[in-house]
């Protein structure tokens, strides 16, 4: 793929995974839609947790890098980003599918 991956954007998903699952394709043992959808979840609400979990540690003050606590909300801010981006267009394709059949 010229060096490009296609998975830079998507938090949780790392280079090894995509080439695991391109491997996995092949064999057959391909997750579901289903499975991938609640695992990418899964990993976003673990950012979400861990962002909650580093501001409360910055207010005790057992924290002290401001970075570090930016950082954690950032990842769970693009994380809850992308997922209402993937359900806009879920929704948007039911909408579709749902016209041309009509």
């Amino acid at each position: 793929m010229n060096g490009i991956n296609p998975f830079q954007n998507f938090p949780g998903v790392k280079p090894q995974q995509a080439v695991g699952k391109a491997a996995e394709k092949q064999e057959g043992n391909t997750p579901s839609f289903k499975e991938t959808l609640q695992q990418m979840l899964s990993e976003i609400n673990d950012e979400q947790a861990a962002a909650k979990e580093s501001v409360q540690k910055f207010l005790n003050g057992e924290i002290e890098d401001v970075h570090q606590v930016m950082i954690a909300a950032e990842k769970a801010g693009i994380g809850l980003e992308m997922t209402m981006e993937i359900r806009n267009k879920i929704i948007e394709a039911y909408r579709e599918v749902m016209r041309m059949s009509g």
